[in-house]
């Protein structure tokens, strides 16, 4: 099987030879995706970045899954109808998805649909509809989305722990009764009474 690599690409905006040149001057290797229904994309990739894999490629064949600036890597298309009518959060819990397939049959992406899935709903690997020829190599009871109820975390009662910091530490002092304190000093002075009469 081909090794796979990750490559940064920006999208380009200036087109013609003159931008042409001026990218190359920069160290900026000018670049177009084709095919597959989509429009050509203009995209501008870093020389050192592609020095780099190239130096790392082993055999004729690699695959590059190309990471572009600001675009989003997850394939879901909708939004499911738990989050858009009841507040609940969408979990990816599988990011990537290992398939098999021969080269011709390689799909440049894989959509789920999300937008049936409501509160407590989820889409498993064998849900997920691949193009025919291609394989999945991902255990099929695994978890890929899946629609969390939202959380409320209970606000803790500020007013109370207010007044209790203003009011400052309670101290608890050992007080003896008043009887018995009163007793011991008694008898303490009675002594010293009739030192003085004698």
């Amino acid at each position: 099987m081909a090794k796979q690599v990750k490559l940064k690409v920006e999208p380009r905006t200036s087109v013609g030879r003159s931008a042409v040149r001026k990218l190359k001057a920069r160290g900026v290797i000018p670049a177009i995706i084709y095919g597959g229904k989509d429009k050509p994309q203009p995209l501008q990739v870093s020389a050192r970045d592609i020095n780099a894999m190239m130096s790392h490629a082993s055999g004729e064949n690699v695959l590059v899954e190309l990471e572009i600036a600001g675009e989003k890597s997850n394939r879901t298309t909708g939004i499911p109808n738990g989050v858009k009518n009841f507040g609940g959060l969408l979990e990816q819990s599988l990011r990537a998805l290992t398939i098999e397939c021969l080269p011709s049959d390689l799909p440049d992406r894989i959509t789920v649909d999300v937008s049936q899935l409501n509160i407590g709903d989820s889409i498993h690997v064998r849900q997920i509809q691949l193009p025919s020829g291609v394989t999945s190599k991902v255990p099929p009871d695994l978890t890929a989305f899946s629609v969390l109820a939202p959380t409320v975390e209970e606000e803790p009662v500020v007013a109370e722990a207010a007044e209790a910091a203003a009011a400052g530490p309670e101290v608890i002092t050992e007080k003896k009764p008043e009887g018995e304190a009163a007793a011991p000093a008694a008898k303490e002075k009675a002594p010293k009474e009739k030192e003085q009469k004698k």
